[in-house]
């Protein structure tokens, strides 16, 4: 994650001046109901524990737990779906409304609001109380849901469209079918987080979201045979005709499966809590990424931080926009720390660039008290190649060099301060007075040195040009310079 993701989101998702973007979710409702209370003994009538019930809380769940998270990131949602002639709906509803989301709802008189109520000791959740039936809805009711959709569409005008399936009827291969259409004809994208083991209701999507399980079982494989699961995904992606499909797993992040090929995001490390409402999570911040106008493995990584966020929650619980943004600017820093490296670990990630035909550019200097010269010729550096190692000289080396009163900045802070460069991908220390040793062991593609030197005189080159890399020199930026800062320093 980079500062100008931060920048992106703070802006694009709030959209400065600007109407909030729109999103409309079809789907499962499902009203999420907790007793929460203390657990200290088991019960003298069977070996079950007893909670005794402190408070209870209700929350929006299912397809409504999507669009509380597409509020709670700043944009404006509706959301259509059935409910029950029921005190559960009358509920469900009023949540709705107190959370600003605008309500298209169906009344069904022969079937229950969906509802599940989840007993909490603690932090652990002990039962789980179900009230639903999963059958398709009736096709009179499936009717007057689709023709409200449609008409919402055309008047409400959504920038996206998000099926939210939790396998409880709402959405029919003829309800699908017929938003998707509708939706790809008006140029919205479509995103569906899937159920089910027939997906080709969903066919003509933007982009389905399953998890490994739920890919695994449309795949026919086995859940953990993520060959079979990578390759049975991509051949659903090519027959659905989808834009990009990404696979969540958990705690190994996503996989990305596109035009391209695949890609492996990381999952960021987190202590879970709570996994339900993820996946509700994932598609309402991938929705979010595709009204920024953020590419599809931007929008992924996104959505991993969100869902981060919200595992380390109990209970179903949305993200919001400040969450994600904190979230992206502590990752940013931890991977800022995590590019000061020692040798071994860049040699493994130098392995790693080079296996994906990356170019790699190595430079090094003292860069004590960095100053705009510094920063103009690493990022010129930088445009040499796709990745940027800088050898950084240790304070002894700093001082063998330059005298007993260098460095003003000690190598730690030194490293750190580079580390936040843009232009920066590793830093490393090397002790000794120049970095042949390190150059020769690393063998980057193209070695730059800043200021007069000669190609054939600069540490390292020779190593270099054998292992067929290039040499190249690049000018400083004039009166910029560390010696110049300290003298100013010590004149003031």
């Amino acid at each position: 994650m980079t500062r100008q993701l931060a920048d992106i989101v703070h802006h694009a998702f709030r959209r400065d001046g600007q109407a909030p973007a729109r999103v409309l979710v079809v789907g499962d409702l499902v009203l999420d109901r907790y007793l929460w209370g203390e657990v200290d003994r088991i019960s003298p009538e069977a070996p079950v524990p007893v909670v005794r019930v402190t408070r209870n809380t209700e929350r929006l769940g299912g397809s409504a737990n999507v669009a509380a998270n597409l509020i709670g990131l700043g944009l404006e949602a509706a959301l259509a779906g059935h409910i029950g002639a029921d005190a559960e709906g009358e509920r469900l509803t009023a949540l709705l409304r107190e959370s600003g989301i605008r309500p298209i709802l169906t009344r069904t008189g022969d079937r229950p609001t969906t509802t599940k109520t989840r007993v909490i000791g603690g932090h652990q959740q002990m039962l789980r109380l179900d009230q639903e039936e999963n059958a398709p809805h009736a096709e009179s009711a499936s009717q007057a849901l689709l023709d409200a959709v449609l008409d919402e569409l055309a008047t409400w005008q959504p920038g996206a469209l998000i099926l939210s399936d939790y396998a409880k009827g709402a959405l029919t291969a003829e309800v699908c079918q017929g938003l998707i259409a509708a939706a790809r004809q008006r140029g919205i994208p479509v995103l569906v987080d899937p159920k089910g083991h027939d997906y080709r209701k969903y066919r003509g999507a933007t982009v389905l979201t399953p998890n490994q399980k739920e890919a695994a079982e449309a795949c026919g494989c086995a859940v953990r045979d993520i060959e079979a699961i990578m390759a049975g995904a991509e051949a659903l992606r090519r027959e659905l005709e989808l834009d990009f499909l990404p696979v969540t797993r958990g705690e190994h992040g996503i996989a990305l499966l596109e035009d391209k090929g695949i890609s492996h995001l990381p999952a960021t490390a987190k202590q879970v809590f709570d996994v339900s409402g993820a996946g509700d999570t994932v598609i309402a911040t991938l929705a979010a990424g595709l009204l920024a106008g953020l590419a599809a493995a931007e929008c992924c990584r996104l959505a991993n931080l969100a869902a981060g966020v919200v595992v380390a929650k109990v209970g179903t619980v949305p993200v919001t926009l400040d969450e994600l943004l904190h979230e992206i600017e502590w990752q940013d820093a931890a991977t800022q720390a995590d590019k000061v490296c020692d040798e071994a670990t860049l040699l493994r990630r130098v392995a790693a660039w080079r296996a994906r035909g990356e170019k790699v550019v190595f430079t090094n200097g003292c860069f004590d008290l960095i100053h705009a010269g510094h920063v103009g010729y690493l990022e010129a550096a930088r445009h040499e190649g796709d990745r940027l190692i800088i050898g950084l000289n240790t304070d002894r080396s700093v001082a063998a060099l330059k005298g007993p009163s260098r460095p003003v900045v000690p190598e730690q802070d030194r490293a750190r301060v580079l580390a936040a460069l843009e232009s920066v991908d590793a830093v490393v220390l090397f002790d000794e007075d120049t970095p042949e040793r390190l150059i020769c062991r690393l063998l980057p593609d193209i070695l730059v040195k800043g200021g007069d030197y000669l190609p054939e005189a600069i540490a390292g080159g020779d190593c270099v040009r054998g292992n067929g890399g290039e040499v190249h020199v690049l000018n400083f930026v004039d009166g910029r310079s560390t010696s110049g800062l300290i003298a100013a320093i010590k004149e003031s």
